[in-house]
């Protein structure tokens, strides 16, 4: 529950059970593997993640970028297109939905990580920026949060992953996810997103 779920859109099971294995891990999640356009509108709508990884073909006539449109449109989470495909009438597409990446397959562990890592923060950038303060946060809040619990939710805010606030604030890996959890529960949320959303609604009053 406190790490990056990651809703992985592949028409390939072999690919797909892949990518889970290697998302599974100190950082991310799979919420979901969708193999076709049905399954990833159900899943988005039903078990909405932090982020997309998102396949362009899925051989139905909702292919990825019109998922993507549609993530655009209803969920403003960032998504990073994973594709056999970089011919150019593609990319050209696909760029206009503004992705946060775009991996070719075949891909390596590594460039995955990056990826995701990347996509996280230059998301975080794209967000309104405003003035967090703990005090008013509080104010809205049964449960309140404590000073490291508002710095967790500020680099949440920030888009780092578990393993950069772990060795941002010196304390374990396990810690974190125990402050991210507690945030959760305090804050009435099941996500990333989630939590920035709300952080942000709270906060409309102090914009800068």
């Amino acid at each position: 529950m406190s790490n990056i779920r990651v809703l992985v859109v592949e028409d390939e099971p072999l690919i797909a059970e892949d990518i889970r294995e290697t998302l599974d891990n100190i950082d991310f999640e799979v919420s979901g593997v969708a193999y076709d356009s049905d399954v990833a509108l159900y899943e988005l709508s039903s078990n909405t993640p932090d982020i997309v990884l998102l396949d362009i073909n899925l051989g139905s006539d909702i292919d990825g970028i019109d998922i993507a449109e549609i993530i655009n449109r209803k969920y403003q989470i960032p998504f990073i297109y994973l594709t056999s495909y970089a011919d150019r009438s593609t990319v050209d597409r696909a760029k206009h939905t503004r992705p946060m990446g775009y991996i070719v397959k075949p891909f390596d562990e590594r460039d995955l990580f990056t990826t995701l890592e990347i996509a996280l923060f230059n998301f975080s950038q794209t967000q309104p920026k405003i003035e967090l303060n703990l005090e008013h946060v509080n104010t809205k809040l049964l449960g309140k949060l404590t000073q490291k619990e508002f710095e967790i939710l500020t680099s949440i805010f920030e888009g780092k992953t578990n393993r950069q606030m772990a060795d941002e604030h010196f304390i374990s890996l396990n810690t974190i996810k125990t402050h991210v959890k507690n945030l959760y529960d305090k804050l009435d949320v099941h996500t990333r997103t989630q939590a920035i959303t709300k952080l942000r609604d709270m906060s409309t009053f102090h914009a800068s």
